[in-house]
């Protein structure tokens, strides 16, 4: 049976999001292993009191483990728009075909992957893209992360198909992820 995972922000002692985290958790138990019941990780979780960490939550039908992992944000300055046919349709803790490409790929520090013709996610991240008006993000993405669910019920964020010859029509990126929240990059450089 696969494990999967949940990576939670735990910011002195406020946990981030969680209400997006448990209805994830409980979708893909319900839909992988046909659990009826919730995991109440608000129950499981020992939040640090001072710091940043990462909570990791390995779970399938149970709960099988949970780390507090201090934590730093990796810089990301070089994308590449690489085409696969990965399917990474729940939060699987074994990440061994992303992180492969991403090797693959090592000239840049982050791919974002083309599948079917369409820009989805980064291996690490949900992406979105600036048009001048609005922040857009792939109506496709490998997987429905929390923080980009939660800046789409929001209104922040709008879905729309996006092939890597839109790119030029977009001015800023951003990467989203529960620990990142919303980082707009800066200073980077996508090559196609």
């Amino acid at each position: 049976m696969p494990l999967l995972l949940e990576t939670i922000k735990i910011e002195d002692g406020d946990i981030h999001d969680l209400s997006y985290h448990q209805t994830r958790c409980d979708r893909s138990r319900h839909e992988l292993f046909g659990s009826i019941d919730t995991l109440d990780l608000l129950s499981a979780i020992q939040a640090p009191t001072k710091g940043i960490y990462r909570c990791r939550i390995l779970y399938n039908e149970n709960i099988h483990s949970i780390d507090y992992l201090p934590y730093t944000a990796k810089e990301i300055h070089t994308l590449k728009v690489i085409p696969s046919n990965i399917v990474y349709d729940y939060k699987y803790a074994n990440r061994e075909a992303l992180d492969t490409l991403l090797q693959m790929h090592s000239d840049v520090d982050e791919v974002i992957i083309e599948k079917e013709g369409y820009l989805t996610d980064t291996t690490i991240a949900n992406i979105a893209f600036y048009n001048g008006k609005q922040w857009i993000t792939p109506a496709r993405p490998l997987l429905e992360g929390t923080m980009r669910a939660k800046l789409l019920e929001e209104g922040f964020l709008h879905k729309k198909e996006i092939k890597k010859e839109d790119l030029k029509t977009y001015t800023h990126v951003a990467l989203m992820n529960a620990m990142l929240g919303f980082k707009i990059l800066n200073h980077f450089k996508i090559k196609t």
